[in-house]
């Protein structure tokens, strides 16, 4: 008479491994503390982190063109006549060193479960930026009252271009930071979140050193 084997079951995790098993597929990729585990956590970080910096390089790229175009057009230049700097750039960039200063704090205070003193500092970072983008907006005004235009001359063209530049790609920061704002009772509450401050962050103080860079060149340059 034959005898039917039946097909082996397959090993059932016990102890330790089978509840850390279990309680991960129950949270969907959640440690049993209900944050995210280490690959689930990891990755997505990584990948805003290689898009920010990839955003950068882009900035980078894009400012040293517009460098190296004024170098060549007022090498070649006969029309160019220098353009002097609103002194209202100077406390701008006073207001826009004093953001990254707020900011920082802000996340310290983050960093302590200070979730008020995150909170806080990071309206005071947003007031400031916009106080920035204010202030150029009176700079060009300055200039308008001097009659010196968009069109006027190339030193001015390129004034008002690499400002206006700036001043775009800061406004972006101001709306990354803002958005913190909206959602800092959520960030301060749920540390996996935490990593758009960072980058926020990031981002910031990379327009803060584009900033001194720019004004250096708008000294010497125009």
């Amino acid at each position: 008479m034959a005898t039917t084997l039946a097909p082996p079951r397959p090993k059932t995790p016990t102890g330790s491994e089978g509840s850390r098993r279990n309680g991960n597929a129950s949270r969907g990729g959640f440690g049993g503390d209900g944050r995210p585990d280490a690959y689930a956590r990891g990755v997505p970080a990584r990948a805003y982190r290689t898009g920010l910096l990839m955003g950068l390089v882009a900035i980078v790229m894009l400012f040293a063109a517009f460098t190296s175009a004024l170098v060549v057009r007022k090498g070649m230049a006969t029309d160019w006549v220098s353009t002097g700097l609103p002194p209202i750039l100077y406390l701008n960039t006073l207001v826009l060193l004093a953001s990254s200063v707020t900011l920082e704090l802000s996340r310290r205070g983050l960093a302590n479960r200070a979730s008020g003193r995150f909170r806080s500092w990071l309206y005071l970072t947003v007031a400031l930026g916009v106080t920035f983008l204010a202030g150029q907006l009176l700079a060009w005004r300055e200039l308008a009252s001097r009659g010196v235009y968009l069109a006027t001359n190339p030193s001015s063209s390129f004034f008002y271009l690499l400002t206006a530049a700036h001043g775009l790609h800061l406004a972006g920061g101001v709306a990354a930071l803002a958005y913190v704002l909206v959602r800092a009772r959520a960030i301060a509450f749920a540390p996996e979140r935490r990593v758009v401050v960072g980058l926020s962050a990031l981002y910031w103080h990379f327009m803060d050193g584009l900033w001194i860079y720019l004004l250096f060149l708008l000294k010497v340059r125009l």
